[in-house]
């Protein structure tokens, strides 16, 4: 087995790695063994400003590169990225905890995601409007809108960062983020890639530290033209009212409950097959994770049986080991939230079908879940479990289980399985989510929207829209003199 060297991590400023100027720094920990494996420098107000005053100067100098050039660096990132592929999944795995196939598929989806950025800031087109003076030519232009101040989570600290940098680096900005703390090795990898693909000073910068003193200072300050963040709902609206009392545009991907709807004449392998590999991946630490399982009652019985059975066949254990399937929780607040769940399932009378316990003493293990239950009461048919918990309940009627998808502020994914076109066409139509996979796993490619609606956040991450929230429009009319 290759050993990697966990390194310690600092603080990308004008793209120079450098310590805190008050050499203050945290622990990172592995969540299989619980062990220190380094640390992150944590930014003062004095290494925000340096960062701060790097992205002006990096924005003036990326926006006025030609498009072209911009792409041929990105892409030269991601090609960088695909070969350090297996090295940087290793560190996102001892500081994560997910598999390193898991790790591996992050990184080499988030390079596809950079390269298909890369070409799509080529495709950033103002318009000719025709004017009501013959005299007078009328003109739109898209410019791009300023440095941008990121904040992402551990769940994903490749996926998440990329979703943003692709979108604000096509657009011609310069991009600032916050990442977590408690998994800095890996996006600081993936930025190492664009300083050695040749970006210029300042474009990208990565800090660390006390989350909500670097939002309440990076946000507020004039240098930042626009808010991106991916997190809980309830930070998600701190930092969205925050930027709106500045009026600075946000992108906010936030929490998800994503219903699973399994129709009466639903192909049952499939549906089993498709959602436990989606519920289990990462440890169920995914925002658009699979969480209520509606089944229709004459088929809950097998339904729950089969799931149960994939659960039960899931290898839990150090993401580092060849045969792990299932690594740890990444920190320990995800175990006493997940018990914090079971104690309310168990408490609202709910069926534990398998699971429900935390497994060893060493690191953040939980046993994959499975619960049935009869009432939407319950903490798991309410709150996001963040976790590999799934809660299975029965309907009767299609409409019934739209009503009960529908009833959460949430609204970010949501999966289907059904053979009837009827079927097909009233979920389309009906299931408020901004994301909807019917008789398929997710597939949220970098061309499609990426984004939820409700309490679920705005904005997209995807698609032509990601790129078109980092551009300010400007009208332009030109008369003769």
């Amino acid at each position: 087995m290759t050993t990697t060297v966990y390194p310690d991590t600092k603080l990308l400023i004008n793209n120079q790695w450098v310590d805190a100027a008050n050499k203050a720094d945290r622990p990172v920990v592995n969540p299989a063994t619980g062990e220190t494996i380094g640390t992150v420098a944590c930014a003062g107000q004095s290494d925000l400003d340096q960062a701060l005053d790097a992205a002006q100067r990096g924005f003036e100098t990326w926006r006025k590169m030609a498009a072209y050039d911009r792409s041929l660096i990105m892409r030269k990132a991601a090609g960088l990225v695909r070969e350090r592929a297996d090295d940087i999944a290793r560190l996102m795995t001892m500081e994560q905890g997910k598999p390193l196939g898991e790790a591996k598929g992050e990184i080499i989806a988030g390079a596809a995601i950079i390269d298909w950025f890369a070409d799509e800031g080529m495709r950033v087109y103002g318009r000719i409007v025709p004017s009501r003076n013959p005299a007078s030519q009328q003109l739109v232009y898209k410019e791009p809108i300023g440095p941008v101040a990121a904040f992402t989570p551990w769940n994903f600290p490749i996926n998440q960062v990329v979703r943003k940098l692709g979108g604000a680096l096509a657009a011609g900005c310069s991009f600032l983020c916050k990442a977590a703390e408690e998994t800095p090795a890996s996006p600081a990898a993936l930025f190492q890639a664009f300083i050695d693909a040749g970006i210029p000073e300042g474009v990208v910068g990565l800090v660390y530290g006390e989350p909500a003193e670097i939002s309440s200072y990076l946000i507020p300050h004039p240098i930042i033209r626009k808010v991106t963040f991916t997190g809980s709902t309830v930070v998600g609206k701190q930092l969205a009212a925050m930027a709106g009392s500045h009026m600075k545009p946000v992108t906010m991907e936030l929490g998800g409950h994503a219903p699973v709807i399994v129709a009466e004449d639903a192909d049952i392998d499939v549906a089993v097959k498709i959602t436990s590999s989606a519920k289990f991946r990462n440890a169920g630490q995914v925002c658009i994770s699979p969480t209520r399982f509606l089944v229709h009652e004459s088929i809950a019985d097998q339904f729950a049986k089969k799931f149960v059975a994939r659960a039960q066949g899931v290898k839990l254990g150090d993401g580092l080991e060849q045969d792990t399937t299932m690594g740890p929780l990444a920190n320990p607040r995800r175990i006493e939230a997940m018990e914090r769940v079971m104690a309310n399932a168990l408490e609202s009378g709910a069926e534990v079908l398998t699971g429900g316990e935390r497994v060893g003493t060493a690191g953040n293990f939980f046993a994959p879940t499975v619960v049935r239950t009869e009432s939407v009461t319950l903490d798991l048919f309410n709150s996001e479990p963040f976790g590999p918990v799934a809660g299975i309940k029965t309907f009767s009627a299609l409409e019934e289980a739209i009503v009960e998808a529908n009833r959460l502020p949430y609204g970010l994914a949501a999966y289907a399985f059904t053979q009837s076109y009827r079927n097909v066409q009233l979920l389309s139509h009906e299931v408020q989510a901004g994301m909807l996979w019917i008789n398929q796993p997710s597939t949220p490619s970098a061309e499609l929207p990426f984004g939820g609606i409700k309490d679920s956040g705005y904005g997209s991450e995807g698609g032509y829209e990601a790129v078109e929230s980092y551009l300010n429009t400007k009208s332009v009319a030109i008369t003769g003199v």
